[in-house]
């Protein structure tokens, strides 16, 4: 007979980790293992990745969750396999086989349909996806075995690099490099490709390599954080403002903080931007020049600085607590 669970005792966390998520666990899996390792209050991450993918995951606690959305839109990395002459029920290695054909493609019609596929390119969501028609999700449907209507979706490739290519025997396949869009599907780009060199074909493998400013080589394993004492857990967090990275920094003074912070407009001489990180003095007696503090996002229209998401007073002697 078991005993009775211990209760977690939650804390407030604040930042980012940036995990390297394995093969087999859902994104959310892989984040409540972490938020239970580190005990943290709230959490989420940056765009799901899944089961079958592994790679870069970032993970955001308590203020981080903030501007996770932000980090939804930021160009993705990938390196993936793709097996040519089998296509499968879901575009990947976990589908069964639907069809397969013999690979009869040439090296240079290889090159010829990887520059097709290179930039503006339309793609139809694959029904198992988490895309949402109608309020229910597509792999719903799939499920079910019903097939509704996708409308194409614009996507760009920015890059498209072949890095192994072998087209005899019994395992074809090419492995690529991928730098492209939000929103891209690489198991739809694989049957595409696959499918435009004539002999289908699906994902063996997927591994996200970067996405935004985050690498493979910044990531730490679960295993690997199982491993720490929670001090250095914490230790690994990057800070708030690096899923602000990009935007134009603005320091405001102790008296211009505080109205900011109570989402009160500040005038000023900064030029119109979408994408600012305003900062504040870390007390009432420092001058802008001196140690800082994150205060939130914010867009500047007509000299005006109007407040986007802010940290609220509380996160923000948590975060200097923490630090100190």
């Amino acid at each position: 007979m078991h005993g009775p669970r211990t209760r977690v005792q939650r804390r407030p966390v604040h930042g980012v980790l940036l995990l390297d998520k394995p093969l087999g666990l859902s994104s959310n899996q892989a984040l409540q293992k972490a938020k239970w390792l580190l005990r943290a209050e709230k959490a989420g991450h940056t765009g799901t990745l899944d089961p079958l993918a592994t790679g870069v995951l970032p993970l955001c606690f308590g203020a981080a969750t903030k501007f996770s959305q932000l980090h939804l839109d930021a160009d993705k990395t990938y390196q993936t396999t793709v097996r040519l002459g089998v296509k499968t029920s879901t575009g990947d290695v976990e589908g069964d086989v639907v069809q397969e054909r013999d690979v009869t493609c040439t090296a240079g019609q290889v090159v010829e349909v990887l520059d097709r596929f290179t930039g503006p390119i339309g793609q139809v969501p694959p029904m198992h996806s988490a895309l949402k028609k109608d309020g229910k999700a597509l792999y719903e449907y799939a499920r079910q075995g019903e097939v509704v209507d996708r409308p194409v979706r614009q996507v760009v490739i920015h890059e498209l690099e072949l890095l192994d290519m072998q087209l005899d025997g019994e395992s074809s396949h090419l492995t690529l490099r991928v730098r492209c869009s939000k929103g891209t599907y690489i198991r739809t780009l694989g049957e595409d490709i696959g499918e435009a060199l004539g002999c289908g074909g699906h994902l063996s493998m997927l591994r996200r390599i970067a996405t935004g400013p985050f690498t493979e080589t910044q990531c730490m394993t679960l295993v690997e954080l199982e491993s720490m004492t929670e001090a250095e857990r914490t230790s690994r967090l990057l800070p708030v403002q690096n899923l602000l990275e990009g935007h134009t920094p603005v320091t405001l003074d102790a008296e211009n903080a505080g109205r900011f912070l109570s989402g009160v407009r500040r005038r000023g001489s900064w030029a119109d931007s979408d994408r600012i990180v305003v900062y504040g003095p870390q007390d009432q007696g420092e001058t802008p020049s001196e140690s800082v503090v994150l205060l939130g996002s914010a867009h500047v229209q007509a000299g005006e600085l109007i407040p986007g998401r802010l940290l609220s007073p509380i996160e923000i002697q948590q975060i200097l607590e923490t630090a100190s």
